[in-house]
Formats: C-alpha cells, sequence, structure tokens
C-alpha cells in the first residue's frame, strides 16, 4: 500500500532457460533446519521504503518495542540509512504507507536532561532476533528489548553516573491527551491518545505501566514528555518492564504482572525465542542457501506479526463501538489491525496454514467488528475504520480463513454479514448502488459518488465477491452462492475487448475517452497494465475474452517482461495489484513461465541485505507472504478457496505441519536457484500432470515430489485440464460446462454408454456405473448451478471425499462438499477437490462397471459429454 517510489535492481542470476542443459542438479544432502528463529532477520526490510521494524515482539503480540529513528518512516518508523534515534517506543505497524503506533517512546540519556535529544548509533553495535532487540548507543548507554504478548522488558547500561535518564517522549507521532503519573519510585504510569494513520482521526488510547528494579532519584518535565534519572554509581544496570492495554492502566499493570511477574530478563527474552520457534517450526524446509533461508524465515517472521492481540489478559478490549467488550466462547482472543487491501491476497491464506487458532480467533474478531459497527473492517487500526484504500476486503479475509483450515468462528454470522455487506448499504461497500443499476462504477461525475479508482474498485469487488460466493458454498448456500459468483463477473463490464485492456467506462456506457493502459486514472496504485489480469478467480474467463491462451500468454509476456513496475507499462511485483500476474502462465498453458517469472522476482527483489531491499511496503506481512508462498512452490490466486496455483520451491524440502493433523511435504531434490522448471511430479504417489494443487492439499496434506531442472519443460502440464480452476458465474463451483438446470443423459467416450444409477435407487452408496445409454430416469442427470451432477434428486459423489485414484463414484445425499463437485472441462469431467477426472476403469464396455476418479489422461474412457 501507498508505495511512491521504484528502483531498479539489475539482474545478477542468470537468464533463467537461454540455454542451459536440462541436466538435473545434484547436491550433497542438506540439513534441515532446527532453530528458525535464529534465522531471522528482522532489519531486512527496513530500508527503501520496506517500513518494517527491527525491535522486539511475539507472534501477533499487543507490544512491539522498537527503535525509532530520525527521519520516522511510516509504520515502523525506523530507516536503516539513519544514523539517531529518538526512542524505544512500544507499539508499531509492520511495513504500511502511512505512519500510526510508536506510542510512548522512551530514551536513554546521561547528563542533563535535554527532551528533544537524539542519540546516534551505529549497525555495528547493534543486534535484532525475532523476539529481541539490542543496541549500543553512542552515549555509551547499552538498550537490550524483549516482549512477553502484551508486556515488555528493557535492560538499560548505563556508564557509572548520577545523571542517567530516561525520556519519555509522549508526544511522538502526533499523540495528543498526554497523561504521566509517578505511582512511586519504582513505578511509573500514564496515557496518550493516538492514531492519524494516513490522516485519519486519532483512533484509540494506549495506557501504560511502567516498574523499575530499581528506583530514579528524580523526574521531571519537559515540552511534551516526563524524564526519569537514575544513580548508576552502584549498578549501572536499570531493568524495566511495562504493561501495555488500549483499555486502561489497571489492566496494563494486570498485562504485565499476569505474563512477567519475575525480573529475569534472559529468560524472558529466551521464551520469546520460543514463542517465535513455535510458530516458525509449523514450515519446516530443508536445503537451499544460507541468504534464501534467512530470507524465508525472516519472511515468514513478518507474515506473522499482524494482526494484533487487542484484548488483554483478562479478555477485556476496546470495540468498535467504543464500549469495553470481554471475550466470550471459544474465542481465546480478540485481534485488530488489519491491512484489508493487503492481507486477503496472501497473508491471511498464509496465517491460517500455520497458526489456525489464531487465524479462527481473527475471524470472530471480524465478526464482531462487524456486530459492533455494521460492516466488516476495511482498512482498521486497533479498534478503528480509517476507510484507507479501496475495496471490501473483511469477507474476503474470512474466507480465505475458513478456505485454509481456520474453521473455529461463528461461520454462520460471518456469512449473513458477508450477505448483508454486499447487498446493502453501508459505508465500506461504496458505490453497490452504482454497481447494482450499471453493472459497474461509471467514472464520470454523473452521478454522485464516494469511491475512488472506478475500474481498481469493481476488480477488487469482484474478487472479493467470489470470495463470498466461495464461503457460501463452502456452507452449503447454493443460492448465495450463485449470486455472488455470478455478480464476481461484473468485471467483464470493464474489460474492453477491443483494446485488451480494463478501462474506465461513463454511466452513459461509453468508454471514457482518452483512455492511456499506462495511466494510473481510475486506477489504485497501478495502471490498467498492471490491473488488466486483475481476475484471480476467472483467469480463464479473461484469457476467453482477450482471444484466447495466445493473447493472454502475449499479456503477460509483455507486462512481466520487466516486473519493477517501469514506465506503468510493466509489472510492479513490489506492490499488491500485480503479485498474481506470474502465477497466471498456468492457467493458460504455460506453467514453465510461471517458474522462471518467480525465481527471477525472488533473485531480484528479495535480498539478504537490509542496505538494498527492494521490495516496497510490506504492509503486515502482506509481501513477505508472497515470498513464503512462492518460496514453498505455489500460491493462493483465488481469493475465498484453498485453490494453489504450481510453481516450484526454492527448497529440496518443505514440510508443513497442518492443525488439521495432517502434513503437507514437498520434495524436491534437484531444487537449486537455477532449477526452477519442473520436469515432472506425483501427488501421493501418482503422476501429476497439473499446473495447480487440489484443493485438500492445503487443508488435509499430501506429498508432492517434483522433478527439477535447468531448463524449461515445456511439455508438463500444458493441456487445458492442467490449468487451475476457474470459476465463470455459473455457482462459482466449477469453470465453463454445461448451463445449471440442464437435464438429460451424461454420455461416454466409448459408445453407446451412459453414466448410470444401479437400479435407479437413491440409496446412499449406491455405484454410479457405465451402462447401456437406454433413457431411463437411472439416466436423467441434471446439472446444478453449485456444480454437482444429480440422478433422482441425489448427487453423484466420490466416497468418503476420497482424491486417490481408483476411490470409487457413488450416490449420496447432497451436501455442498467438494466431493461433489465437477466441472467440465475439455470433454471430461474434473472434480476440483482431487484434480482428477470421472473415469472409467480400464475403458470397459461392460454394463455395471463402477465409476472412478483417476488422473487425466485424455483417453476416451475419460470423456464426457453433458446435457
Amino acid at each position: 500500500m501507498m508505495k511512491r517510489w521504484r528502483i531498479p535492481l539489475a539482474a545478477s542470476l542468470m537468464l533463467l532457460g537461454a540455454s542451459a542443459p536440462a541436466a538435473n542438479v545434484h547436491a550433497a544432502t542438506p540439513a534441515a533446519v532446527t532453530d528458525p528463529a535464529s534465522l531471522v532477520n528482522p532489519l531486512l526490510g527496513t530500508s527503501n521504503q520496506g517500513n518494517t521494524f527491527p525491535g522486539a515482539d511475539t507472534p501477533f503480540g499487543m507490544v512491539q518495542w522498537s527503535p525509532d529513528t530520525t527521519s520516522r518512516p511510516p509504520g515502523g518508523d525506523y530507516a536503516y540509512t539513519d544514523n539517531a534515534i529518538t526512542g524505544f517506543s512500544l507499539n508499531h505497524l509492520s511495513g504500511p504507507g502511512c505512519g500510526a503506533m510508536g506510542d510512548i517512546p522512551v530514551l536513554p540519556t546521561t547528563g542533563a536532561v535535554n527532551g528533544g535529544a537524539n542519540v546516534t548509533f551505529s549497525h555495528g553495535n547493534e543486534s535484532a532476533s525475532a523476539g529481541s532487540y539490542a543496541v549500543t548507543l553512542d552515549n555509551g548507554v547499552k538498550t537490550e528489548l524483549t516482549t512477553t504478548a502484551r508486556s515488555g522488558m528493557a535492560r538499560f547500561t548505563f556508564p557509572a553516573t548520577t545523571q542517567a535518564n530516561l525520556l519519555f517522549k509522549l508526544n511522538a507521532d502526533k499523540a495528543t491527551n498526554l497523561h504521566f503519573t509517578k505511582v512511586s519510585s519504582t513505578e511509573v504510569s500514564g496515557s496518550v491518545d493516538a492514531g492519524l494513520f494516513c490522516a485519519a482521526a486519532p483512533s484509540y488510547t494506549a495506557y501504560f505501566d511502567m516498574v523499575f528494579d530499581q528506583p530514579f532519584t528524580s523526574n521531571g518535565t519537559f515540552s511534551g514528555g516526563d524524564s526519569l534519572t537514575f544513580n548508576t554509581t552502584g549498578n549501572q544496570v536499570v531493568q524495566a518492564k511495562v504493561g501495555l492495554s488500549y483499555v486502561s492502566i489497571a489492566n496494563a499493570v494486570g498485562n504485565r504482572q499476569s505474563e512477567n511477574s519475575g525480573w529475569d530478563f534472559t529468560g524472558t527474552r529466551t521464551a520469546a525465542h520460543n514463542a517465535w520457534n513455535n510458530v516458525l517450526g509449523k514450515i519446516a524446509i530443508t536445503g537451499g542457501t544460507s541468504d534464501q533461508q534467512k530470507v524465508f524465515y525472516t519472511s515468514l517472521y513478518h507474515a506473522l506479526l499482524h494482526p494484533n492481540l487487542l484484548s488483554d489478559s483478562n479478555g477485556q478490549y476496546w470495540g468498535f463501538d467504543h464500549q469495553v467488550h470481554t471475550v466470550t466462547g471459544s474465542q481465546g482472543a480478540q485481534y485488530g489491525t488489519y491491512s484489508g487491501w493487503d492481507i486477503y491476497r496472501t497473508q491471511a491464506q498464509l496465517e491460517a496454514l500455520v497458526a489456525p487458532r489464531q487465524a479462527s480467533d481473527s475471524a470472530q474478531s471480524l465478526v464482531n467488528d462487524y456486530a459492533q459497527s455494521g460492516a466488516f473492517p476495511k482498512w482498521s487500526l486497533n479498534s478503528a475504520e480509517t476507510q484507507v484504500m479501496n475495496g471490501d476486503p473483511g469477507p474476503a479475509i474470512v474466507a480465505d480463513y475458513y478456505a485454509f483450515g481456520a474453521r473455529s468462528f461463528d461461520t454462520a454470522a460471518a456469512k449473513a454479514d458477508m450477505v448483508k455487506e454486499g447487498t446493502t448499504t453501508n459505508p465500506i461497500r461504496m458505490g453497490l448502488d452504482l454497481q447494482t443499476r450499471y453493472g459497474y462504477l461509471p467514472s464520470d461525475g454523473s452521478y454522485p459518488h464516494d469511491f475512488y479508482g472506478s475500474v481498481a474498485t469493481l476488480l477488487e469487488y469482484s474478487a472479493q465477491d467470489f470470495a463470498t460466493s466461495a464461503f457460501a458454498g463452502a456452507l452449503g448456500d447454493a443460492t448465495t452462492q450463485s449470486q455472488f459468483a455470478n455478480r464476481a463477473q461484473d468485471w467483464k463490464n470493464v474489460f474492453n475487448s477491443g483494446s485488451g485492456f480494463m478501462q474506465p467506462k461513463l454511466a452513459s456506457g461509453s468508454w471514457a475517452s482518452g483512455f492511456n493502459p499506462t495511466s494510473s486514472d481510475q486506477f489504485v496504485e497501478g495502471t490498467s497494465w498492471q490491473y488488466t489480469g486483475a481476475v484471480p478467480h476467472n483467469v480463464r474467463g479473461l484469457a476467453d475474452a482477450m482471444g484466447g491462451n495466445g493473447k493472454y500468454a502475449t499479456y503477460l509476456d509483455s507486462v512481466l517482461s520487466d516486473f519493477h513496475g517501469s514506465g506503468g507499462s510493466h509489472a510492479d511485483l513490489g506492490n499488491e495489484p500485480s503479485l498474481e500476474l506470474p502465477w497466471e502462465y498456468d492457467y493458460v498453458g504455460q506453467p514453465w513461465k510461471t517458474q522462471k517469472i518467480v525465481r527471477q522476482v525472488q533473485d531480484q527483489l528479495w535480498p539478504d541485505n537490509p542496505a538494498n531491499w527492494a521490495v516496497g511496503n510490506d504492509d503486515l506481512g502482506t509481501m513477505s507472504a508472497w515470498y513464503v508462498w512462492s518460496a514453498m512452490g505455489f500460491y493462493p490466486e483465488t481469493p475465498g478457496t484453498s485453490d494453489l496455483a504450481l510453481g516450484s520451491p526454492l527448497f529440496t524440502n518443505v514440510t508443513v505441519t497442518l492443525g488439521s493433523g495432517g502434513t503437507i511435504s514437498v520434495n524436491a531434490p534437484q531444487a537449486a536457484d537455477n532449477a526452477p522448471y519442473v520436469q515432472s511430479a506425483t501427488l501421493n504417489g501418482a503422476a501429476w500432470n497439473n499446473a495447480y494443487l487440489p484443493q485438500s492439499f492445503a487443508t488435509s496434506g499430501g506429498t508432492l515430489n517434483l522433478t527439477l531442472g535447468t531448463a524449461a519443460n515445456t511439455g508438463w502440464a500444458t493441456a487445458a485440464s492442467s490449468a487451475p480452476p476457474s470459476y465463470p458465474g455459473d455457482g462459482g463451483a466449477k469453470p465453463p460446462g454445461p448451463p445449471a438446470g440442464a437435464t438429460g443423459p451424461v454420455t461416454s467416450g466409448i459408445a453407446g454408454k451412459c453414466m448410470d444409477d444401479n437400479t435407479a435407487s437413491t440409496t446412499n452408496g449406491t455405484k454410479i456405473q457405465i451402462w447401456s445409454c437406454n433413457g431411463s430416469a437411472a439416466q436423467s442427470v441434471t446439472v446444478t448451478a453449485t456444480g454437482t451432477l444429480q440422478i433422482l434428486g441425489r448427487c453423484v459423489d466420490i466416497t468418503g471425499g476420497g482424491t486417490a485414484n481408483g476411490t470409487l463414484v457413488e450416490l449420496w445425499d447432497c451436501n455442498g462438499g467438494t466431493n461433489q463437485q465437477w466441472r467440465a472441462q475439455n470433454s471430461t469431467l474434473v472434480n476440483p477437490a482431487s484434480g482428477r477426472c470421472l473415469d472409467d476403469p480400464g475403458g470397459s464396455t461392460t454394463d455395471g462397471t463402477q465409476l472412478v476418479i483417476w488422473d487425466c489422461n485424455g483417453g476416451s474412457n475419460q470423456k464426457w459429454t453433458v446435457p
């Protein structure tokens, strides 16, 4: 978000696929990473507007005790190029484009109190790791910081002096309504009103309570703050513990006391390190270079900093209705601060994959926010909406959480909220009345409107509507699924087939004059070149509208020929609108180009060097999550689903421990920086020739084995049936196929044979078989809007939801499961959950042979003609 720069970076890697041999790359078996937290370098992202922070924190914690430097870049408040620290403040945002947080900074000084002091430092005297930060300032004071979830701990080592000071610069970052109270000679407390994110009004009050392990000898005030002075001639170490709360000082005390009752700094720092290992270790990697491992775990670390705890240790939190609430039921904690425009694309899915409990609580938090305010947050700071950015991302975030395994929240309330938000006037879904009237958002001023970037906003709404559709479908609500899947195709109304671009359209129905695809007019942080591919739920439909695979691949070739955002005619892989583009080659039969471009992006934009960082705003972990997904070898292209477009991994092994108890294992023995190209693959032991992974892979696990090489295999996963699913608006359950409501026989590619319900039974478990076509009720199949095939009111079902080759097909009560969904593609019937085709085993012509699912192979025994 808010990226206004671009620094071209010369590519240092070889041109992949130019003339390299196809031989596989072999190396000694590398060791698995056992202490991922030790590889995290929080200084990565603190330059070139990455806007991350290097200080101490725990996963999704309330406290981020971190240094602020003189240029105070947005969110992180720390620039690697600065050489002076203004203070160490208690809370931060990681990577946004506007400033906020940075509340209650404390700066250690010596000598006479100077409230305006800044203290110089050098990176040679600085260290940062997961859960801790330390620096020896040029004034001789060593500052060490660590945290628990809701409290911080500091160890200040001063020179021996009677004038060892801690300056509390309370008015930092434009904070107002400053309060500071001396409770005793070893305790102070206070509060500030803060917020002002992207010029939004103050949105929260931060309360703190800090105690010391030795008394201060005097205290005073200065403009905008207060000071404490210690005598360190006898004991040079002053330890401090601080509790933070957004409810009250009493709760800040409670947070500190409940989470850190002793004075064991080393033990607290070790606990923070272990907390990071617990979550980072959910993804274990083997192989890759040392730099790649560091960038990977640093990216995973950055992706798990937000959203943040809002509720205190007693369960209380400040709500969107400006009232104090208490967490109830199965919800463990309330979370806040959602960078919605950003995180629905990558971070929400990753949070659910590795931290499903926190993601479930995050989803419930959003449902609570809706109950308190009447809308899902778009871009919230703590417990207030800032109205930053465009679109309606809240429903997509919730749907993403659910799709990737976070299911412990009130799904019924979430669905009802999604429907209401998408069909009634509210402050988030701007322009809903105009979209309902025109099918798009007019770009002219003929009618008053409160949205901006008309084309970009419509594309956001389309993708987010599809997420609502997918969520409703997963809950068995076919009506809502169809309603929102159909509206998710409104992108077609701003696609000009004549120009091949998404374009602004007037209320009259005419295209706006003077269109330039390199202009950002009616787009948001991007151009039409970058946004034209922004239909992640229906790439197939977009490619067809553009004129077919060849023309769409040409568009991708052009826009991705440079991915540094140059001239507005190329992708910007340092910003959100371009994130999906490299993966879209998978949809048009050229997956080797996905493998190539993704590796180039990894190598050029993600160095293990904080001074040369080349990615823009990390946007609360969004960009970092993209790197994590890509390094594992796949990407969550379609909002609200667990569909994964396939690339190739950086590492020889990636193992993900899922909350469901399953395990994802990706094995690529030949993985190397110059070997991104898939030569062949197996999934769960069977040959896999698809450029995607089935939905069950992300939620239940599986084993993907890849053979990689240094030259592109232009024959692997290129068939039409090998493309990832697209969803054209027929209910959201299947890509292009027969019209919903059609009834008749499903005929086989084997002459004279039809799909048949054995004895026309309606008993669950009745086999679906091959039989001579006879026009009976047992062969009368109805195609529904939800992608099911129904016979006599029941659904054609894959036994037990199995995904393996040879799993039997039978009749069962319709239940909305993905094992009852089929998509007609290239004369086959594909089950999206397994990625396998409806198959007549061995091409049997014997009546009564039960149908199964099997790897799609194009055989006549997998050809079906639907009514």
